[in-house]
């Protein structure tokens, strides 16, 4: 008898951290499903991309992408559209593209053994679209970690914030939280693997309500902290409404706690704050930075804004350039307004050009990076422990991360090991990343 072809699948991931993990849960659970993953579309009988809706050129790029590959339908492979635009489009991507034979959101991963049952024996439209009334977590034992020494958790999935510009909670469902129990078994696990680092995963992290009501969100990151082996938790993303002074507190008293926290604003101005729907104001989320300031141990903050959203004068962006300045953040992920679909902000009138947008996100990011340089100074002749992440051949220079997330590239006449944590001194400084040499 001949053994049976091997099946094969291909996948290509989108979008955010959220979506880098959740595409290691089911590349797990299709290599459990006898599965074997390959490098290109064109080895694979299954093609999968994992795709992101938060701003329109992603969610374009998937169907770029499709289009690309459409030739190799004739060839008998397969497509498969998962995640936030799958979730967002539903079957109109089957009219879109009616090559593709399945249609999954992110909602619906822990039903995708079923589904793909469905896909082999020949069925044309297979999909999984959970409306907002699931309460299911996405929790398997089957996830293949790309990282061998740092590795994800997601803690909570959804949202229930609704911001005024955002797809997710419409993509993604409502918040529902996993046990702490099961976070706490998921981390030793990790740590008995030889993993080090460890990053809590949430749309709202912070928002986080276990399950079971045994840990607040400050309770569970205390807990995870003291996993033996483990050298380094992070978490993101927090949202400013639900970030708590307990928070900080467990930062001060856990060094195995990282101290960054991602705190995204969106805009300086309380008005656009309140037509964002943000639920804070410029006050408040200030408030929430003096209790990081205040901390025993130097918090790095990092957040996300965007410009240009409807109604945005020149005196809202004004205060958000402001913003800047009384905050000092140590990096910005910033963007320009884009309308999605389902979200409030989609209805109201855009007359901001793109060109002054264009403008708007140009200065803000001068500003930004003046005030990067000017920071990074502090860490001139500092040493600091990073965790070595390779190695940049062409500049003969370590890759490693500070426990504050900053890139702090090194020379060392040793050879240390990917993983391991070392000492360096910073002796040089750039808008975005600190180099120095290895103290041996």
């Amino acid at each position: 008898m001949s053994a049976e072809p091997q099946k094969t699948f291909y996948l290509e991931t989108f979008g955010c951290q959220m979506n880098v993990h959740d595409s290691e849960k089911v590349i797990g659970t299709l290599i459990s499903q006898g599965y074997r993953q390959v490098s290109t579309v064109e080895d694979a009988g299954l093609i999968l991309y994992n795709t992101c809706s938060i701003r329109d050129k992603a969610e374009q790029k998937v169907f770029h992408r499709l289009a690309d590959y459409k030739k190799l339908h004739a060839q008998g492979k397969k497509f498969g559209v998962l995640g936030c635009v799958a979730q967002q489009e539903g079957e109109k991507i089957f009219e879109r593209a009616p090559y593709v034979s399945m249609v999954c959101g992110s909602a619906s991963y822990r039903n995708l053994p079923q589904m793909l049952i469905q896909v082999e024996a020949g069925k044309q439209r297979v999909t999984g679209l959970d409306d907002r009334e699931t309460d299911e977590c996405f929790e398997t034992e089957f996830t293949a970690r790309t990282n061998p020494h740092r590795g994800y958790i997601t803690i909570i999935e959804g949202c229930d914030k609704f911001c005024a510009y955002c797809v997710v909670p419409f993509t993604r469902g409502k918040e529902r939280s996993r046990t702490s129990d099961s976070v706490l078994a998921e981390a030793r696990q990790m740590a008995n693997l030889g993993y080090s680092e460890i990053q809590l995963l949430g749309q709202n992290v912070n928002s986080y309500k276990d399950s079971s009501g045994k840990r607040s969100f400050a309770e569970l990151l205390a807990a995870v902290s003291e996993t033996p082996g483990i050298k380094r938790v992070r978490f993101t993303t927090s949202h400013p409404r639900d970030f708590g002074r307990d928070i900080v507190q467990a930062i001060e008293s856990a060094p195995t706690l990282c101290n960054h926290v991602h705190l995204p604003v969106q805009s300086g101005s309380t008005r656009i704050l309140d037509a964002m729907q943000r639920l804070y104001n410029r006050d408040q989320y200030l408030e929430r930075i003096s209790w990081m300031k205040a901390a025993k141990r130097e918090i790095s903050i990092t957040t996300d804004v965007i410009v240009g959203f409807p109604g945005e004068t020149e005196a809202d962006f004004d205060e958000t350039l402001s913003l800047l300045d009384e905050v000092g953040y140590d990096s910005i992920f910033a963007f320009k307004y884009s309308p999605r679909p389902n979200t409030p902000a989609v209805h109201l009138a855009d007359p901001i050009s793109d060109q002054e947008k264009s403008r708007r996100l140009a200065v803000l990011q001068d500003k930004q990076k003046q005030i990067q340089t000017h920071l990074n100074h502090r860490h001139l002749g500092q040493t600091l422990e990073v965790m070595v992440e390779g190695k940049n051949e062409t500049r003969k220079q370590w890759i490693g991360r500070t426990s504050q997330n900053k890139v702090l590239n090194f020379t060392t006449n040793s050879d240390p090991a990917v993983g391991s944590y070392v000492q360096v001194k910073a002796t040089i400084i750039f808008p975005n990343s600190l180099a120095g040499e290895m103290v041996v």
